[in-house]
């Protein structure tokens, strides 16, 4: 496919600015996708829009930006064994070597190589109509989900499920999660989807209340406050919760989602960036409880959680709020940077309406 495409780079300064580029051609093992969807993650606002602050993996290369892309392919290159033309794909949004250990589980996001880039960070992401991938870095996308569904497994939805199947969530469980940006509401989704007893939130922002709400994901919802680990210990008898999470990477908000697990409870940390304080004696050595950190998924529990979704129709679209076209790119990261929103998508095609 020959011809120019605009693409969208983030300079570090809150500002998105538009190139002319040529569209790419892809090489042995290579496909040529067509841009449907591609959502914009947090860590795309923490990280690049407002500044480079970002190191190694999060090292911004002054390349198309998004990390987030789902779409279909349009050109196949030389050597492709699964992926045809037609074929409608999610972008796991790291390519690693392939050959290191965490690579070879599946986990290219620890891939250790110097080869590692990724989608949007340091190789061109999905913010273009075209984007260039390599075959082993795509995920199916079935017929039953959207473009915009698919985009967010990509990221969000993926990295939500990899911190649920570290913790488990049962009808056993009732659950907490502290933080109900995008990645919070997604925790609730699945959460719910994969019967938990109880769920509870804490959050502050009135839209992404009222979206919560909308949507019948919480039982309670409490805004930030520090008496909020007594007052989810008053909502489960006493005791606390069987699993809690943390998606608002505040030095509060995690604390209270350690302190309000209860005894033998568990408690995954997802949101990137800040500090967290805690007494490690009262609050996890002598109550037997267990912290995990969790970074993005690997790619066959990412096609495991597609299948999920058609299983239980659940449409990671139901949190987008907004949907802009690329070429007003600019809009939609301003409004994601300022946070009173849902999920923000910039969308091709029928993805737009």
């Amino acid at each position: 496919m020959e011809g120019t495409m605009k693409g969208a780079y983030l300079p570090g300064n809150s500002t998105v600015v538009f190139k002319d580029v040529a569209i790419p051609r892809p090489g042995h093992g290579q496909v040529l996708v067509k841009t449907k969807c591609c959502t914009i993650c947090g860590s795309d606002i923490r990280a690049i829009y407002r500044e480079h602050t970002g190191k190694g993996a999060e090292g911004y290369q002054n390349v198309i930006a998004g990390h987030e892309p789902c779409g279909q392919v349009v050109e196949e290159g030389p050597g492709i064994r699964r992926f045809k033309k037609g074929s409608r794909v999610i972008v796991y949004h790291i390519s690693g070597c392939g050959v290191c250990h965490d690579c070879r589980m599946g986990y290219m996001i620890s891939c250790s190589s110097p080869l590692r880039a990724a989608y949007g960070w340091q190789r061109d992401g999905g913010m273009a109509e075209y984007m260039l991938c390599d075959e082993k870095d795509l995920v199916e996308l079935p017929p039953e989900l959207s473009y915009t569904d698919g985009a967010q497994v990509a990221c969000g939805f993926g990295t939500v499920y990899e911190a649920i199947t570290k913790v488990g969530i049962s009808g056993n469980d009732d659950v907490l999660v502290v933080g109900l940006g995008p990645v919070g509401l997604a925790t609730l989704m699945l959460c719910k989807a994969l019967g938990a007893r109880k769920l509870f939130g804490i959050e502050s922002n009135p839209l992404r209340i009222e979206l919560a709400n909308k949507l019948g994901l919480a039982d309670k919802i409490l805004k930030p406050a520090d008496s909020n680990a007594d007052e989810i210990k008053a909502l489960t008898g006493g005791r606390g919760v069987e699993r809690a999470f943390d998606a608002s990477a505040s030095d509060k908000g995690r604390a209270t989602a350690i302190r309000a697990a209860r005894q033998w409870g568990k408690i995954a940390l997802v949101g990137e960036g800040g500090t967290v304080n805690f007494n490690p004696s009262p609050d996890i050595i002598h109550p037997q409880k267990s912290i995990y950190g969790s970074w993005v998924t690997s790619i066959w529990l990412m096609e495991n959680l597609v299948e999920e979704l058609v299983r239980w129709n659940l449409h990671p679209d139901a949190l987008v709020t907004h949907r802009f076209p690329l070429e007003k790119a600019d809009e939609a990261y301003k409004l994601m940077a300022d946070g009173n929103c849902g999920k923000v998508a910039v969308c091709f095609d029928e993805e737009l309406k």
